[in-house]
């Protein structure tokens, strides 16, 4: 069963799942010939009509998907960034990001809609937003952006990701 939060709403209407939350609404649908939902009290029970290996795993996904965002409509999903590196800066305009990170250039980013961004010191970016997939993957392309390098350990990086140093050159 997946747990429905205190503040969240859920309805089934014909193959639509509803959730509702204080971050947002988020609207999924659901295969009627595969599954079938019930809600209890404080409970989401999904269940497969058929039962057979390849439809668990479709089972499987979809209660994942579920919960995901169910989680983000009624918390949220962040990211928080770090720039490391001498001279490495991040400001906010509208919704654009402005990175300088080691290029002659300024480098900028366009959030997507449904994505909030908060830079704090310059160097700490927190991504926000209902949507775990959305929120991970503008976290990587900025990222991608300026991958840590392995010797001095200057770029982007999440916060609690480990980097393999390497040893420098010897006499």
């Amino acid at each position: 069963p997946i747990l429905i939060p205190k503040d969240t709403k859920v309805k089934l209407e014909s193959g639509k799942l509803i959730l509702s939350g204080p971050k947002g609404l988020k609207e999924l649908t659901l295969n009627d010939k595969i599954f079938t939902a019930t809600i209890d009290d404080k409970n989401l029970i999904l269940k497969v009509i058929k039962n057979n290996e390849n439809l668990n795993v479709i089972w499987g996904t979809t209660r994942s998907i579920i919960n995901s965002a169910l989680i983000g409509v009624s918390t949220g999903h962040e990211k928080t960034l770090e720039l490391s590196g001498v001279g490495f800066r991040a400001s906010l305009r509208e919704n654009i990001l402005i990175l300088q990170i080691g290029f002659s250039h300024e480098v900028s980013y366009k959030m997507p809609d449904g994505i909030k961004v908060l830079v704090e010191k310059n160097t700490i970016i927190k991504i926000s937003g209902i949507e775990k997939d959305l929120v991970g993957k503008v976290a990587s392309e900025i990222k991608m952006l300026k991958p840590v390098e392995p010797y001095k350990g200057k770029g982007i990086k999440e916060r609690g990701q480990y980097v393999l140093r390497k040893e420098g050159k010897k006499k």
